[in-house]
């Protein structure tokens, strides 16, 4: 049977303990935690301390973890993302693998499966081989920081972003060994590079963490199940076959109004579906 997370970044009009224990109380078996400023802040003082104090709460609930480091305005209030690992700026660049390096600390402290990071849009005036060799750097320095701490490094491709498919992100690994991937499988549905349950099989050996929900066909928008064109039995059949035992995570990261009702009902959605699939 798989494991599944939820993440935090689709309860955030919840307090971090009461989504947890709504994660935890609803069946999941672990939570893909968005580190955000009203979810366990990575700049806040003493980050070594909370650590330990949420990896003992994590273990009493029952629940694995797999660290997100997708908050819209955590390193700065007035541009989404900002700075990336393609930032113009030596010091914007610095501060993103500053952000990586301390949600690695965090994994570290909690036992994490994952870390999970992008690369990041240039912007004006950018060329793509100067991003490039910017990102190869920067995510060399942040797989080396994962080598130190015994962390998964998972690099997921993000449609629009200089890494958006399962291709780019395989020419950065042959530049960048030792890093994994972690696979939205719905950012196959929007670049339509492949199909989900294709990746699932293809990258077997190389994923380092999955994430799940549903999608309509070139449209990056996260919808609950069996609202858009993904075929989630298919791909949970996939996950079955080649033996994924890591978390895999769902996000609705538009889903927090609702998430009293959302994070209950997915999990729901998902082993209803695992039944159904052919292997199940």
């Amino acid at each position: 049977m798989l494991r599944f997370a939820y993440n935090t970044n689709g309860a955030s009009n919840h307090r971090l303990e009461d989504a947890l224990g709504l994660i935890a109380d609803s069946g999941y078996d672990g939570v893909a935690l968005t580190l955000d400023h009203h979810h366990f802040d990575p700049f806040a003082p003493r980050l070594d301390h909370r650590a330990s104090k949420l990896s003992s709460r994590l273990d009493k609930l029952g629940l694995d973890l797999v660290v997100e480091t997708g908050a819209r305005f955590l390193l700065n209030p007035r541009e989404k993302h900002e700075p990336t690992l393609i930032h113009p700026t030596e010091d914007g660049r610095d501060r993103r693998i500053e952000f990586l390096t301390r949600a690695l600390d965090v994994a570290a402290i909690c036992d994490g499966e994952a870390v999970s990071f992008w690369a990041g849009r240039p912007q004006e005036g950018v060329g793509v081989d100067e991003a490039w060799s910017w990102l190869v750097e920067g995510v060399g320095q942040v797989v080396e920081a994962a080598e130190e701490r015994g962390v998964t490094p998972a690099f997921e491709p993000e449609p629009g972003m200089l890494v958006e498919t399962v291709g780019d992100f395989y020419r950065l690994q042959d530049q960048v060994p030792g890093l994994r991937l972690a696979l939205d499988t719905g950012h196959c549905l929007v670049t339509e590079e492949r199909a989900p349950q294709a990746a699932v099989r293809e990258c077997e050996s190389d994923l380092g963490t999955v994430a799940i929900e549903d999608m309509k066909r070139g449209i990056h928008e996260h919808l609950f199940f069996g609202e858009g064109d993904m075929d989630i039995p298919a791909i949970l059949d996939a996950l079955e076959e080649v033996g994924f035992g890591r978390l895999v995570c769902v996000e609705l990261s538009r889903a927090s109004p609702t998430a009293h009702e959302t994070v209950p009902d997915a999990l729901d959605y998902l082993r209803s579906a695992e039944r159904v699939s052919p292997d199940a």
